[in-house]
């Protein structure tokens, strides 16, 4: 099975790819190559077999991968089920410390009601929560041998 996200350092720039090609160099189904061509990867012409110039193609997943990301500003945590960026319910979030010098923030989705991590350093705590109250949990557990 292929990587969720195709490396287009694979593809060279100035090389044609059928589909076949293609599948191969990603370790992808053909299936997947044809859907990227409904979603606007541009063949060369109409003719058969298919050709993808190599250009093209990476421009199509560089654009795909920034398309995808979803940058979280201060005071806005990721909700996996809701899938964008979200405030958490009541402005408020916990803070575990994990590491001495790295933890997690948790809070509620106002939407779902699902909790909503994100990994911080500890120093950049206030900065990321924004407007949010932030609540520093006990210290981090430590194993005894």
């Amino acid at each position: 099975m292929g990587a969720r996200h195709p490396n287009h350092r694979r593809v060279k720039l100035r090389q044609t790819y059928t589909i076949d090609e293609l599948a191969r160099l990603f370790e992808l189904h053909e299936n997947t190559v044809r859907s990227w061509r409904k979603s606007g990867l541009e063949p060369i012409d109409d003719g058969r077999p298919i050709l993808f110039r190599g250009d093209v193609v990476v421009a199509f997943l560089k654009q795909r991968r920034v398309s995808a990301k979803q940058p979280c500003g201060p005071g806005r945590l990721f909700c996996l089920p809701c899938r964008k960026p979200q405030e958490p319910a009541g402005g408020m979030l916990d803070y575990t410390p994990a590491t001495p010098t790295a933890g997690s923030l948790t809070g509620l989705c106002p939407v779902c009601d699902r909790m909503m991590f994100r990994r911080v350093s500890r120093h950049r705590v206030t900065a990321v929560a924004g407007q949010c109250d932030v609540q520093f949990q006990g210290e981090q557990a430590r194993l005894s041998a």
